[in-house]
């Protein structure tokens, strides 16, 4: 079962159930069983032929988590982003309105190419809708936050399995007992993505994401979930749990989902995320993002 504190708010009713998004997702049109491009990606999505979480997809091109914010509060935050750079690497950020990032792809439509977004009022949770046409404001700042599912392709090219991606689940991720740097109004938690892995395959696994800064680069943690403050690997934040072997290592990487704690502490009148495991597939390539 996906847990999510975060989903319900005072007074709210019970937004769409996790679960029935998952389950949804394997009775729309499948996807062709061949690498897609970014762009072959976006259009899929938006056209409603796969509305589940993107890892796996395009596999080469950049993932990238969404902020979204009302003008008024676009510095505060790109100060929080450059403040806490192993969570929130930016990628990009647009004009006010506008619903395009030309440097990561064209034919790049915010309000539509993600699987699932988050709306928030005040600090709330009001709508975890599949587009944004309803709520777009002429005001908005949209900002790109690399991912750690860009990395993963090369983490399976080198052998390493990917436990969320063999069980066909969303990444399991955690808030941790970490505070992040605070800026104006947005502070909170970090939050990191889990994926354990044989004993052997770690050194392996730190060396190759190290290579990937703006994805998040090298963990954060290794081993023992209660040095961070998680208490228990099964019952995630955000995500599905997945199985660790009595032998596996848990390793914790830093992860785009902290900005929405942060936001939620700073209650901006209007603010849209994506839904966690939901992200914007780019027209980039991840080798242009290998670090030296």
């Amino acid at each position: 079962m996906i847990r999510d504190k975060n989903r319900l708010g005072g007074g709210l009713r019970r937004l769409p159930d996790a679960v029935t998004w998952m389950t949804t997702a394997t009775t729309q049109t499948r996807l062709p069983d061949r690498p897609m491009t970014g762009l072959a990606a976006r259009l899929a999505i938006r056209r409603g032929n796969h509305v589940g979480p993107t890892s796996g997809l395009a596999p080469g091109f950049v993932q990238a988590n969404l902020a979204i914010l009302p003008e008024p509060l676009a510095e505060d935050f790109s100060r929080f982003c450059a403040l806490n750079p192993k969570p929130c690497p930016l990628l990009g950020v647009a004009a006010p309105g506008d619903f395009r990032l030309p440097a990561l792809g064209e034919d790049l439509d915010i309000r539509t190419d993600l699987p699932r977004y988050r709306v928030w009022r005040d600090g709330a949770l009001v709508d975890e809708p599949g587009n944004l046409l309803r709520w777009w404001r002429d005001d908005l700042v949209s900002f790109a936050i690399g991912c750690s599912f860009s990395f993963e392709q090369a983490l399976i090219e080198d052998g390493i399995e990917i436990r969320h991606i063999t069980c066909n689940r969303t990444v399991p991720m955690y808030h941790t007992s970490i505070e992040a740097v605070p800026a104006g109004p947005f502070r909170g938690p970090l939050v990191v993505s889990m994926r354990p892995f044989a004993a052997g395959d770690v050194d392996r696994a730190v060396a190759i994401t190290r290579r990937f800064p703006m994805m998040h680069g090298a963990p954060v943690h290794i081993g023992k979930p209660e040095l961070i403050g998680i208490a228990d690997l099964a019952a995630p934040d955000y995500g599905d749990a997945v199985p660790v072997g009595e032998h596996e290592v848990p390793v914790f990487w830093a992860c785009g989902v902290t900005p929405q704690a942060a936001i939620a502490a700073a209650r901006p009148d209007l603010c849209i995320t994506h839904y966690p495991g939901a992200m914007l597939l780019t027209d980039r390539r991840t080798s242009e993002f290998i670090a030296a």
